[in-house]
């Protein structure tokens, strides 16, 4: 049993057998960003609409870095059609409060007037607020304010009951089950890293971007024409980079380690804990400003940039480490795909059947631990990808060598096979019509969104914001259209003003600084016996 292929094949059949559903449990959610522009395509410069909720307190509208930045979750649902059914009342709902406005349609924003015009998010006067706000003040300081307002979508799944105490009566532990559950997540995280160069080459949709995006940088980004730039081969420049990453090499980024949860906590825990010079240069109360929360090599946990993470619900105003130490890991949260341009929600349900295979492949998958040199590849595999994974015989490193693209990406698919038909209950369900799908753009790279985004740009005589703006102009007629249902429309107008009364509560009863706010929240932890 030490072939990776048989313990695989092993788990499969195994679970194959199972007389009781496997997978009536699991759950699919979905945070997708957008930034509100202007009808001309500008960065809107007003604030978050009051009629949509406070950001603060609102549980599925919010906003990111900037005050632009809209972010929209869905609750943990049972299927990819009920969270995408939910993600699209969201979009009608806000597209009714917009006014104007638009919501930009791809991933890479445009028409930039320099990152000091870019307004943070802004969420009252409580202490909370103010941390959300100085956290994303610092990041704009460490950074650029630029790269924060890339928009993605993040797709969070976790198995159910049923499926973990199946799988660990067929691994034959008798041992806690969070234990085996932590144990057996942190190795899908590692192999979603593994494979997740598949990610931008079948769903990458920004292989182009507006000049203004780069401005004063040097690149070797091609001009597509006078206003953008690309790589002909491109998938998603904003995985490539160009986008927002931690510069470990530079001396102030991180590697968290994913050999265990406890190993990611506690090299998350550094991070938050550890002085970096550079940082430092910037100050962090300077005068009586904030310029960030701290000046260590990530100020929270936040800020660390990963395509996967574990993630466990928070209580109010809890750190996330802290969370996943005492409860465990309660889902898995990828991280990289682009804003799908031809979809009006951002993601299709054929990708979301597909991302319910890939997430069941990497937790039965063997997974050993990632060495320095497979970290190594891990990362180039992924930079490749999003910037030429269209090339014809690309090569990436697998296993210390290198191997066709295209060929990796078969084989996957090919294994990917036997899981459709244990999701699917059947032959020829929607699962197995994702995966012919995924197959025709392997066998064709000109299927890809990436070359479709192209193509349209070609076809149209248009530039990528002309492209960008067409696209979301048509997304907002689609979504004026559509009205939520009455359930969601009703929920979404009681949480709107349940969230401004939160907000008001809590500025009502704030009593204690800001500082000493900031200095009980790092401080958590140390009460059980754990690090902050």
């Amino acid at each position: 049993m030490n072939d990776p292929r048989s313990i695989y094949a092993r788990r499969v059949e195994r679970l194959a057998g199972a007389t009781a559903p496997l997978f009536a449990g699991n759950r699919v959610g979905l945070e997708k960003e957008g930034l509100r522009v202007s009808a001309g395509g500008q960065l809107a410069a007003t604030p978050h609409p009051a009629a949509l909720g406070a950001a603060l307190t609102h549980p599925y509208i919010t906003t990111d870095f900037s005050e632009a930045l809209l972010e929209l979750i869905t609750p943990a649902l049972t299927s990819a059609e009920e969270a995408l059914d939910f993600l699209a009342d969201l979009h009608a709902h806000v597209h009714h409060h917009l006014d104007d406005e638009l919501l930009w349609a791809t991933s890479m924003p445009c028409v930039l007037e320099g990152g000091r015009r870019i307004p943070l998010a802004r969420y009252g006067c409580s202490n909370a607020a103010r941390m959300k706000t100085v956290y994303r003040r610092g990041l704009g300081n460490r950074y650029g304010r630029t790269m924060q307002v890339i928009a993605g979508i993040h797709y969070n799944f976790s198995f159910g009951e049923g499926f973990w105490d199946r799988l660990q009566a067929i691994e034959g532990e008798r041992g806690d089950p969070r234990a085996f559950r932590d144990r057996m997540q942190m190795g899908m995280l590692r192999n979603l890293q593994r494979i997740g160069w598949l990610v931008p080459y079948l769903f990458g949709a920004s292989p182009a971007i507006c000049a203004s995006f780069v401005q004063g940088q040097e690149t070797d980004l091609e001009y597509f024409d006078d206003t953008t730039l690309y790589y002909p081969y491109a998938t998603s420049l904003r995985m490539g980079d160009i986008g927002y990453q931690n510069q470990q090499e530079e001396g102030t980024g991180i590697k968290a380690s994913y050999d265990s949860l406890a190993e990611y906590v506690r090299t998350l825990t550094w991070a938050i804990e550890t002085p970096c010079p550079e940082y430092q240069r910037i100050g962090v109360k300077v005068g009586d400003r904030y310029e960030q929360l701290n000046a260590n090599v990530l100020q929270i946990e936040n800020e660390y940039y990963s395509t996967v993470r574990p993630k466990q619900l928070t209580e109010w105003m809890e750190r996330p480490t802290l969370a996943l130490a005492r409860r465990g890991i309660r889902y898995v949260e990828l991280r990289s795909p682009d804003i799908d341009v031809f979809e009006p929600t951002g993601a299709g349900l054929a990708q979301l059947h597909f991302m319910e295979l890939l997430m069941l492949h990497c937790v039965l998958a063997e997974s050993p631990l990632i060495d320095a040199a497979e970290r190594r590849a891990i990362d180039t595999n992924l930079v490749l990808t999003a910037h030429r994974g269209r090339e014809p015989g690309l090569t990436l490193v697998r296993a210390g060598r290198e191997t066709r693209l295209r060929d990796w990406a078969e084989e996957l698919l090919d294994r990917f096979a036997a899981l459709a038909v244990l999701l699917d209950g059947c032959e020829d369900g929607p699962r197995a019509a994702s995966l012919r799908a995924q197959r025709d753009k392997v066998a064709d790279a000109d299927a890809t969104p990436s070359a479709r985004v192209l193509a349209e740009m070609r076809a149209h005589g248009e530039g990528f914001f002309a492209f960008a703006q067409r696209m979301s102009n048509a997304h907002r007629a689609y979504f004026q259209q559509r009205r939520p249902s009455a359930a969601h429309q009703a929920l979404f107008e009681r949480l709107a003003h349940d969230s401004h009364q939160q907000q008001h509560a809590l500025e009502a009863a704030e009593e204690e600084s800001f500082d000493d706010f900031l200095a009980r929240y790092f401080a958590q932890g140390r009460e059980d016996g754990r690090s902050s």
